[in-house]
C-alpha cells in the first residue's frame, strides 16, 4: 500500500511537470502551426536560470521567480529574432531550425556555465516528509510541485477560458486564418503565445531541477514525451495536454516501479530489470497508437473543448 501510494503521487508529479512543457508546445503549435523541437532547450534554460539565480540571490522563491522572467524574456526574443521567419514554411524547414536551435543552445550553455552539470539544493523549508495518511510520508518538496502545477493548471484554465486573450487563443487554436481575417494582431498574439509556452517550459525546468542534476540536453528526452501528450490529447487542447500527460506520468512512473517484480516471474532479475523500463515506454507508445487508430485528431482536439 505505501509503494502504492507513494508511485501514484511520483507518477502524478511527473505527469504534472510533463503537463507544464506540453500546455505552452501544444499551444504554440496549434496556434502558430510550429513545430519547435527547442522547447526542451527553453526548459533546459529554465533550470540553468534558477540554479544560477538561487545561489547568486539566496533565496529559492526570488531565484525561481527571475529564473521564469529570464525563461519569458528568452522565449519573447527567441520568436521575435529567428522564429517569426518560419512561419507559413514548411514544417521540415521547422524542423531543421529548431534542431538548429538546440545544438546552438547546447553549445551556449556549455560555454556560459561548463560541461559539468549544476546542482539545486532543495530548499530547507520543504526538505522534510509530509505525512499523508498514516504510515505514509512523502517529500514536501514533491508535494509541493503538485500543488504548483494544479495552481497553475488551473490558472491556465482560466485564462484560455475566461478572458479575451484566451478566447483569442482557442480561436487561433482552431482557424488561424479565421483570427487574421478578423483584424487581430497574429503576430503579437504568437508573441505572446510562445512567450507563455516558454515560460511554462522554465518553470518545469526551475521545479525539477532540485530533483535532477541540471545539465546539457536535459530537456531532449522529456520533449519526445511532450510531444507524446500532445499527439493523444490533441493539438492546441489544454485539456487534452492535462489528462494525456497525467496519463503518460502514471503509466511510466507505475511500470517501472512494478513491471521488475512481475517479469521477475518469467525472466531472471537483471533481465527484469533492464527490460522494465523499455516495455514502460512501449507502453507509453502503445496507448498514442490505440489513441491514433481511434481518434486520429486526439483525445480533445481544439476545435470540440
Amino acid at each position: 500500500m505505501l509503494l502504492v501510494v507513494e508511485q501514484f503521487l511520483n507518477g502524478l508529479q511527473f505527469g504534472l511537470l510533463l503537463f507544464l512543457l506540453a500546455a505552452g508546445l501544444t499551444l504554440v503549435f496549434g496556434i502558430m502551426d510550429l513545430v519547435n523541437l527547442a522547447h526542451g532547450s527553453l526548459y533546459m534554460m529554465g533550470a540553468y536560470f534558477a540554479a544560477t539565480f538561487v545561489a547568486w540571490t539566496g533565496s529559492f522563491v526570488l531565484g525561481g521567480v527571475m529564473a521564469l522572467g529570464a525563461t519569458l524574456l528568452l522565449g519573447i526574443v527567441l520568436e521575435f529574432t529567428a522564429l517569426r521567419h518560419l512561419y507559413g514554411r514548411d514544417h521540415l524547414d521547422h524542423v531543421l531550425a529548431t534542431f538548429g536551435l538546440i545544438l546552438f543552445f547546447n553549445e551556449a550553455v556549455r560555454l556560459i556555465w561548463g560541461p559539468a552539470g549544476l546542482a539545486l539544493p532543495l530548499p530547507s523549508w520543504l526538505a522534510f516528509p509530509v505525512t499523508i495518511l498514516p504510515g505514509i510520508q512523502y517529500p514536501a518538496y514533491r508535494l509541493a510541485i503538485i500543488v504548483v502545477a494544479l495552481l497553475v493548471a488551473l490558472l491556465l484554465y482560466l485564462g484560455v477560458m475566461r478572458t479575451r486573450i484566451g478566447m483569442l487563443i482557442r480561436a487561433g487554436a482552431s482557424n488561424r486564418e479565421m483570427i487574421g481575417a478578423l483584424g487581430i494582431n497574429i503576430k503579437l498574439l504568437y508573441t505572446l503565445v510562445f512567450g507563455l509556452g516558454a515560460a511554462l517550459a522554465g518553470l518545469a525546468g526551475l521545479m525539477q531541477a532540485p530533483i535532477l542534476t541540471v545539465q546539457i540536453g536535459m530537456g531532449e528526452n522529456i520533449l519526445i514525451l511532450a510531444f507524446v501528450v500532445i499527439v493523444i490529447g490533441g493539438i492546441g487542447s489544454i485539456r487534452g495536454a492535462f489528462i494525456a500527460a497525467i496519463m503518460i506520468g502514471l503509466i511510466d512512473t507505475m511500470g517501472r516501479a512494478f513491471l521488475p517484480n512481475l517479469l521477475r516471474q518469467v525472466l531472471n532479475s537483471a533481465s527484469a530489470s533492464t527490460a522494465a523500463p523499455a516495455l514502460s515506454s512501449m507502453l507509453i507508445y502503445l496507448l498514442m497508437a490505440i489513441v491514433l487508430v481511434a481518434r486520429p485528431e486526439g483525445l480533445f482536439p481544439a476545435n470540440r473543448r
